[in-house]
């Protein structure tokens, strides 16, 4: 038989045989050709000489496996990460410091490509492929998202940098048993009986009414969710208010988290990091934010360090995909009617990772426009960190006058 024949009839096989199947054949027909048939066998078909050659150890010992099994048990390519302990632990190290998540979902994806994701590990001494790297991507529920509108800037050209110097700090703090928090503004909700997005379980033919138009109701007016999470203990606290979005506010949350829950857990602390948006009531850029908090120090005499997140990326933020995301599961479908069932929506969501969350109504007022002279800020006790000290800085407790 030539070689185009020999080819010919593996095409037409090869679709409707086994990995076990193929060697066997493989095998009879090298041992049929005689001399110089495993060469032949393997020009035509592809199939390597060390299968064939193990095809026909089996055909000379009658050696059988079972029939429901292709190998024997043990046999095939050992997995990448059965033969590479660290290969997962050091992927995740690559890819969370710039891990981000949709607010609306807890799927996570990576802005780093699988090949560059590859040839950092192999750096690392690693022997991967990207195509490992997807699949073990894949197997810590990351995926490959289309293009979406959500940029809110240009990159800036120290945006990796800050995103590791941020993951360094909060890294540390843990180390040092000392809390890390996350913070952020939730998107303002109207009250009332309006639509939310999302379906629930109901009798059938039986949906809940809701109002056509969603134009707000002047007498119960938007709830404004401010957000606290504890990076360590999976934690989390929402302060729902009625009035302005303000830094005022932001911080008014952090000093009731501190009260109610952080203080009990890290009773022998003397410093705090917030991680939070460059942006919004607490941006990088707000005095009020920084006045605020330099109050808070005062009164509690925490030492403060702040780290924000490079403009135009909000959606990284840890509080988004780890808090917020399971917030708006667990609503979804529901009229938010009222205050209370806003914050006893809130308070009851969970995870099956331990997530807890407190909430409550915030009914203070937080009007807006506040200034802060150039002397108030002057007087800060505040130090901007050697990198970045627009983005990062630490706000050290004023001493009480005796």
């Amino acid at each position: 038989m030539d070689l185009k024949a020999l080819r010919r009839k593996y095409r037409a096989l090869r679709p409707v045989l086994t990995e076990r199947s193929r060697r066997v054949w493989a095998a009879s027909e090298a041992v049929a050709l005689g001399h110089g048939g495993i060469g032949l066998v393997e020009a035509a078909t592809g199939i390597s000489r060390s299968t064939i050659s193990r095809g026909i150890r089996e055909l000379d010992t009658r050696s059988t496996l079972p029939s429901e099994r292709t190998r024997r048990p043990g046999g095939g390519r050992k997995r990448a990460v059965d033969l590479d302990d660290r290969l997962v632990a050091d992927l995740d190290a690559l890819v969370e410091p710039t891990a981000s998540g949709d607010p609306d979902s807890p799927l996570r994806w990576t802005s780093k490509s699988v090949r560059h994701l590859a040839v950092e590990l192999q750096a690392m001494g690693h022997t991967v492929s990207y195509r490992v790297v997807m699949q073990l991507l894949h197997a810590a529920d990351y995926s490959l998202q289309a293009n979406r509108k959500t940029r809110e800037g240009e990159p800036h050209p120290d945006r990796d940098a800050q995103f590791q110097y941020l993951n360094a700090q909060v890294k540390r703090f843990q180390r040092q048993h000392r809390p890390a928090i996350s913070v952020d503004t939730k998107k303002k909700e109207l009250i009332g009986d309006f639509k939310n997005a999302g379906r629930e379980w109901r009798p059938q033919a039986e949906p809940e009414p809701v109002r056509v138009h969603d134009f707000l109701i002047p007498a119960n007016g938007k709830a404004v969710p401010y957000g606290v999470y504890d990076l360590t203990r999976n934690e989390g606290w929402v302060s729902v208010g009625i009035d302005h979005d303000t830094a005022s506010f932001a911080v008014h949350t952090i000093r009731r988290w501190w009260r109610v829950m952080g203080r009990q857990v890290y009773p022998d602390t003397t410093a705090l990091l917030i991680t939070a948006d460059a942006g919004g009531s607490n941006g990088s850029r707000v005095r009020l934010w920084k006045w605020a908090l330099q109050q808070f120090a005062n009164r509690t005499g925490l030492t403060i360090t702040v780290c924000h997140y490079p403009p135009g990326t909000s959606k990284w933020n840890k509080i988004e995909h780890r808090l917020f995301a399971h917030i708006a599961m667990n609503w979804r479908g529901k009229p938010l009617v009222d205050l209370a069932t806003i914050v006893s929506l809130i308070g009851e969501t969970t995870t099956d990772t331990g997530l807890r969350i407190r909430s409550e109504i915030d009914e203070g007022r937080y009007p807006k426009a506040i200034k802060i002279t150039d002397d108030q800020m002057a007087r800060l006790q505040l130090t901007p960190h050697t990198f970045h000290g627009d983005w990062n800085y630490t706000l050290t407790p004023r001493a009480r006058k005796r």
